[in-house]
């Protein structure tokens, strides 16, 4: 069951990242139509962020309350409506409000789906548990290209938003219909997979309800793992928001081409999600913690910088995307660790823990597509915007080395032998400890 689990939360990945980039394959025509340039463009592309970067923790600490079933059902009912709803607008003002209320739903989309998966997946499969659904994620992102334009080929922009707010309706009714919060609850789980479960699992899985949020102690464990996140959402959010553009008007390829092209990037970041999921995880049962968490995050982030600079420089569109496409691989690889840190740290709390690291995600997320888009915009030139993405890659390589420690949960959880159930040992291990 914890498979299927694991693919019902992937497909939902899959579906919130096509409804995420799905604006970008259609800002060209949009701009066009609507008279939208780079910079207000950008805007729109951050409108999306805001409201996603403050419903993190909030969206976390409401999935760690209430159970990520509920939660989960009613922010995906929402991002479906909002979806749809992108297609109405026919000025910047309209896209903007469409994309707030997706960004709205979307916020703690992602931490209630981590808090699910501290109920059903154990320690050593985290790394997996992360990377594919992630995985599944910038598979969404690499499809939308294609998806997208064929229906824009076909019946215009507008009926893309309306087709994808439906798929995404009726996934999120799958999800509210299958998922339990207690694996005991489910009604295909056998006796024996709940006893493993619930031995395994470091989240109090008996209850959906832990006890208080201990925010200092979190804040004090997580603040490395969301300033690295920062730095690796920066380069994610340029490539979800201005690939398109930049291949289109930096490199002059027809809408065309875009489908295949703007796909390619994506697809690297498919494969470097799921095998940077598969790596730390070995590196974990192997004992190597910090070099599964914090090292392959540093690593990862220092390869996709490598590739990123010669990308921008080279003369052949070709050559471009598929080094573009090597630079995405190798970020993602630091994806599945990064998330994994935050249930490895929260413990019962990882709801909350991991909104705490995505909202550096998020905040990358506000000012990434604007200052690129400002760049693009007052210097004529596409080089300036990655160079600074760059930089900050080689910054969150830093902190990740230097300061990230995801070995001793924050809160440990102890089973009952009588019960079945875990109970907190009451016991806050400190970041000074």
């Amino acid at each position: 069951m914890r498979w299927v689990v694991l693919g019902l939360v992937s497909s939902i990945y899959f579906v919130t990242y096509i409804d995420r980039v799905n604006i970008s394959i259609a800002a060209p025509t949009i701009s066009t139509e609507l008279g939208i340039g780079p910079a207000l463009m950008g805007l729109i592309f951050s409108a999306f962020s805001v409201p996603y970067t403050l419903l993190q923790m909030p969206g976390g600490w409401l999935a760690d309350r209430i159970g990520p079933r509920r939660a989960l059902s009613g922010m995906g009912l929402l991002w479906a409506f909002s979806t749809a709803l992108t297609a109405v607008p026919a000025s910047a003002v309209g896209l903007a409000v469409a994309r707030l209320g997706v960004g709205l739903a979307e916020g703690g989309a992602f931490p209630a789906a981590t808090r699910a998966f501290t109920a059903w997946i154990p320690s050593a499969r985290r790394g997996l548990a992360q990377g594919l659904p992630h995985s599944f994620a910038r598979l969404g992102g690499a499809a939308a290209p294609p998806v997208v334009v064929a229906l824009m080929l076909a019946y215009g922009w507008r009926m893309a938003f309306v087709a994808l707010g439906g798929v995404s309706l009726l996934l999120m009714l799958v999800w509210a219909w299958f998922y339990r919060d207690r694996p005991r609850d489910h009604w295909l789980t056998n006796p024996a997979e709940v006893e493993l479960l619930e031995r395994e699992a470091s989240a109090p899985v008996a209850d959906a309800r832990p006890n208080a949020t201990p925010w200092r102690a979190l804040l004090r464990r997580m603040w490395p793992v969301t300033v690295v996140d920062f730095c690796y959402g920066w380069s994610l959010w340029v490539f979800l928001t201005w690939l398109p553009s930049y291949l289109s008007s930096g490199r002059h390829l027809a809408l065309e081409q875009l489908a295949l092209f703007a796909s390619l990037p994506l697809l690297g970041g498919m494969f470097g999600d799921a095998i940077g999921g598969v790596l730390t995880d070995w590196l974990w049962r192997r004992d190597h913690r910090r070099l599964a968490r914090a090292g392959q995050s540093a690593v990862g982030l220092l390869l996709s910088l490598a590739f990123v600079v010669p990308a921008v420089s080279v003369a052949s569109p070709v050559t471009a995307v598929w080094l573009l496409s090597a630079s995405f691989f190798a970020l993602e690889i630091s994806n599945a660790p990064l998330w994994a840190s935050a249930m490895d740290i929260g413990g019962s709390h990882a709801g909350v823990g991991a909104g705490m690291m995505n909202t550096g995600f998020g905040v990358a997320g506000i000012i990434s597509p604007f200052v690129f888009g400002a760049l693009v915009q007052a210097t004529g030139t596409w080089s300036l915007p990655f160079l600074l993405s760059a930089v900050l890659l080689l910054a969150g390589a830093a902190v990740a080395c230097l300061f990230i420690d995801p070995i001793a949960p924050l809160m440990s959880m102890q089973p009952s032998a009588l019960s079945g159930q875990e109970k907190p040992t009451e016991q806050l291990i400190l970041a000074d400890s």
